[in-house]
This record gives structure tokens, sequence and C-alpha cells, in this order.
């Protein structure tokens, strides 16, 4: 018996890997986190297999479940939206399961960074412009920032900056990151990305939170800033130069 965790891509069905797939149609269980898995991925869940939602239960209550399962000898899909390497409350998940001696492995999935990046049609990383990508959230909701890793730290670094978790206090973002970045820096944000209701606001610094709050978004979005948003005429990359191999 092993638990299967399981990165579930940023919610369009056909972002699912194949791997994915293959371990979600040979599990009698498969746990899944509430609205951000589509039905359509739960679809490839074998005939009578015990399926549940865990948006709404503690972990006490997640563990049971896999618990029962390993009793029973039954392989569990553990399903996460986008990727789990970053947010996806897995880490608690694994700590547990390996002081009960439950086997588990990791099949990685879309990230809603990547996925966000597609909608965007752009690259993060631009030759000579940007070349890290810093990963972040806020924290204003939830556990506490570490030290040295707040906004406006991580804005000094002037390079792409990806904040999970943070529209409804897009103020409050743009105030801490445009002392760094300039008003005039590009901006966007990406709401359900990949999703049939996909929707893309771009714009700078400046304008970006009257647009947000105007869609009225406020959950499941993704915010990118950062001079790669809207980088034109740099130099191409060495990766492809005629020069690479001299």
């Amino acid at each position: 018996m092993t638990v299967h965790f399981i990165g579930a891509g940023p919610g369009a069905p056909d972002l699912l890997t194949l791997r994915a797939q293959r371990l979600i149609a040979a599990a009698p269980v498969c746990l899944y986190a509430g609205a951000l898995v589509p039905g359509e991925i739960l679809d490839h869940a074998p005939a009578g297999a015990r399926i549940v939602d865990t948006q709404h239960l503690q972990l006490d209550e997640i563990v049971a479940e896999v618990v029962a399962a390993h009793a029973a000898g039954h392989d569990v899909a553990r399903l996460h939206s986008g990727d789990l390497s970053i947010y996806s409350a897995a880490a608690e998940q694994m700590r547990r399961l390996d002081e009960l001696g439950i086997p588990w492995d990791v099949t990685p999935g879309v990230p809603a960074f990547a996925a966000a990046a597609a909608a965007l049609r752009c690259e993060l990383t631009i030759p000579e412009v940007a070349q890290t990508v810093i990963l972040t959230r806020f924290g204003k909701r939830a556990s506490m920032i570490p030290a040295g890793e707040d906004l406006a730290s991580l804005a000094a670094h002037g390079t792409t900056l990806v904040v999970h978790l943070g529209t409804q206090a897009i103020e409050e973002i743009v105030q801490a990151v445009a002392p760094h970045y300039g008003e005039h820096c590009p901006a966007a944000v990406v709401a359900r990305a990949s999703w049939p209701d996909e929707l893309v606001l771009r714009g700078t610094l400046s304008t970006i939170a009257g647009l947000v709050r105007d869609a009225g978004v406020t959950r499941t979005a993704t915010i990118l800033v950062g001079p790669a948003l809207g980088a034109r005429g740099f130099r191409d990359s060495h990766l492809y130069s005629k020069t690479r191999d001299r």
C-alpha cells in the first residue's frame, strides 16, 4: 500500500500528467482538495473508489482516512492542486505518515505560476533583464512569514516576483514592492489560470490594484511583477547563439 501525493495541476483537466492519471486510475481511495481539483480529474478514479473531499477536514481526519486505507491494503491517490513543492500543505501529512510507518511517494504537477505565465504568454526569465524568479506568498491570513522574507526584502532584488494568495491585499502588496520596482513596472494578475473562466489582468504597479478591484478578484489568483513581463528588444539567449560553441 502506498499513498501517492499527486500534483493535479492548476485546473485544466488535460494538464494532468500521464503518471498521475495512471495512479489515480489504480487507487481504490482518492482524497482531493475540494473545489481546486476539477471533476474531470476525479473521473479517472476506478468505479467504486472511495472519493473524499478534504477541503473541510482537519489534518487528523485526513490522516484517519489514510490509516483506514492502509489497514485495508488500499493505495491512496492524494490530490493537491498545482504542484506539491509549494504551498500544498503536504509536508505535515508526509510527516504524519512517516511517524505511522505508512509509505508514500510524490508525483509532480503543473504549478499555478507556470499556468499564469502561459496565460500571459511570457517567459519569466529574460536574458540580461531577469534571471531569477522569486515565488512567495502574502502572509496576512496564514502562518507567519519568516524573518527576511517580507515582500519589501524580496522586492529589493528587482527580479521577477510571483506572489500567491494575495489578491485580497493587492493594495498592501503594491505599496510594499513599488518603491523597489517603480510605479511603471509591469504587473499582472491571473485568476483561475487554465480554468474555463480564466481571467488575465495586465497593467503596472500604479494600475493593477484598481484592475483587480474592478474585476472583483479575491482569491485563486497569482500576482506577477517585474520587468520581464514587459521586456521588448532584449538580447537573444546564448542557448541558440551561433557563438555558443566558440
